[in-house]
């Protein structure tokens, strides 16, 4: 019978402050405001039977640290949105929200997102599946569920869960 292990990592440089804005049903769009997003993994497999450790926390820790620092003081716009349109003229983003001018940010400052929108579920998913290919880029074939939970606050969070083959 081969055991199943679960590591996990949520440290306090794993988080970003960014402000975003979601769509609502219709024709509403919140308005602009930020939280200090805090961020957590979890990978589950076998134990490496030289190493006796399913992944070291290390490998865990640089890749979801580097995703996190990539939107860290960023303003989260979710390009694959069918209510929003961005126009980039210079060093500018411009936001249509339903055709309407609605947010005009320097260049710098976005971290344009290929997700439906900016909820904790799909930036969840978005670094989820990030992590999941480095692990996979990195030979990490073993792996048989990885998990990733983005808290925007306090007791407020949403998880991803993706189940992988291992080969």
């Amino acid at each position: 019978m081969q055991s199943n292990f679960r590591v996990q990592v949520s440290k306090d440089y794993l988080v970003f402050a960014s402000a975003h804005f979601i769509t609502f049903r219709g024709h509403q769009c919140e308005t602009l405001h930020g939280h200090n997003y805090r961020v957590g993994v979890a990978v589950e497999g076998s134990v490496d039977s030289e190493c006796l450790f399913v992944l070291d926390f290390s490998v865990l820790k640089q890749i979801t640290r580097r995703l996190v620092d990539a939107i860290d003081h960023k303003v989260l716009l979710p390009t694959l949105n069918p209510k929003l349109a961005y126009r980039e003229e210079g060093d500018r983003v411009m936001v249509d929200y339903f055709g309407q001018p609605t947010y005009v940010f320097p260049r710098r400052d976005c971290a344009l997102i290929p997700i439906l929108n900016s909820t904790a579920e799909m930036l969840a998913q978005y670094l989820g599946v990030q992590v999941r290919q480095e692990l996979a880029a990195g030979g990490y074939s073993h792996l048989t569920l990885m998990e990733l939970e983005v808290e925007e606050n306090y007791g407020q969070s949403a998880t991803y869960r993706e189940a992988l083959v291992p080969d």
